[in-house]
């Protein structure tokens, strides 16, 4: 049914919930999985040379943990006997990153965790997951905690 899932991550504990579901729908299915961490290349606005200086170790340290939550999708899912590809993404707004790379590998379903925010955390904090809903043209699996 589903010939290419994306999975966002972002190192939590419900992002690696939706990482087993997606294991669990790949081997049912034997569907393709792409896993991808989405980072926003330029979070910091302003100028001069402590910009500069703040900017480069703002991408090492975003890099490093995106590989290290990309690690653990790679032995989980080698653990489910599912081969998986991962990716860093790009975006400004993380949702818009999922949807690009959804897009540009040909996914069919995007599985992505929720954390099920509620009330003025969900209002001050935005939820990633309402926010590919919106947008993506593909269907979405919320796995929720």
């Amino acid at each position: 049914m589903f010939k290419h899932i994306l999975v966002p991550v972002d190192g939590s504990e419900t992002s690696m919930l939706s990482v087993a579901k997606a294991a669990g729908l790949a081997k049912a299915f034997g569907s393709e999985v792409t896993a991808v961490y989405v980072l926003d290349p330029y979070p910091f606005t302003g100028v001069g040379a402590d910009f500069a200086y703040g900017q480069a170790q703002y991408l090492s340290a975003a890099t490093a943990e995106a590989n290290t939550a990309l690690e653990a999708v790679k032995k989980l899912m080698t653990e489910a006997g599912v081969e998986v590809k991962t990716m860093v993404g790009e975006g400004h707004a993380i949702h818009e990153g999922i949807v690009r790379v959804g897009d540009s590998v040909g996914a069919d379903l995007i599985v992505m965790g929720s954390h099920g925010r509620r009330g003025l955390e969900k209002l001050v904090l935005g939820s990633v997951a309402q926010r590919v809903l919106s947008a993506a043209r593909i269907p979405v699996l919320v796995v929720r905690q």
